[in-house]
């Protein structure tokens, strides 16, 4: 294998308002991300995905536990990248209950990466999911997120580059009957993220931010 790109993102946030007895919207929380590509010699096939740890806190109170890969195709002269994948989410309570919710779910989705002059990257995700939440009937939903990538001292993405990372994802919900008279809207939330980058090789790049995510609570 070659091309193996990772990057480690940590990230804080102030969870949003979920429940009367849940945290306000001001309470710090943090997620820490680990992403990571590589592709199967010159040929089109490799893997992506991610590992996330979700706090509630700063590390012991569990939001969510998500592990996320996937198979990755590159059609012949065509900037698209495709990926089928699984993951696996683990979501908790918050404060001091243990009780946690299982969710399998598995997603397709189209990477299509441009440029605007020589420092502005900018990537279309769209990603289609199909969820199995323990405790609901089996749901879908729709993402898409637009990123942006600014890069400070250099005309491309590699060791000791410094850069700007931004990105906005909307998610919608497609199935919106989950079971036992329950219904969810057809929004499901919106993050928006601002951070700074830095490459430590031209394998591995390292991230700091802050998200708001707004959800329909």
């Amino acid at each position: 294998m070659k091309h193996l790109l990772l990057t480690l993102l940590i990230c804080c946030i102030g969870p949003s308002l979920q429940a009367q007895t849940g945290p306000d919207e001001d309470q710090l929380g943090s997620w820490y991300m680990y992403f990571y590509n590589t592709t199967f010699g010159a040929g089109p096939w490799g893997l992506q995905g991610d590992f996330q740890y979700r706090a509630w806190d700063q590390l012991g109170d569990l939001e969510q536990l998500l592990l996320r890969s996937g198979i990755t195709y590159r059609p012949n002269d065509a900037n698209i990248l495709f990926t089928f994948g699984y993951a696996n989410i683990t979501t908790g309570d918050f404060g001091d209950s243990d009780e946690t919710t299982v969710e399998n779910r598995i997603y397709q989705e189209a990477l299509l990466p441009q440029t605007l002059g020589k420092r502005f990257l900018i990537t279309h995700r769209f990603r289609y999911e199909q969820r199995w939440v323990e405790g609901q009937d089996f749901r879908t939903r729709y993402r898409y997120n637009l990123f942006l990538n600014v890069l400070l001292n250099a005309e491309k993405l590699g060791k000791k580059t410094l850069y700007l990372a931004l990105y906005n994802e909307l998610f919608i919900n497609g199935q919106r009957e989950i079971g036992n008279g329950r219904e969810v809207q057809f929004f499901d939330r919106n993050r928006t993220y601002l951070g700074l980058g830095y490459g430590i090789s031209n394998q591995l790049r390292v991230q700091a931010g802050w998200m708001k995510q707004t959800t329909v609570n």
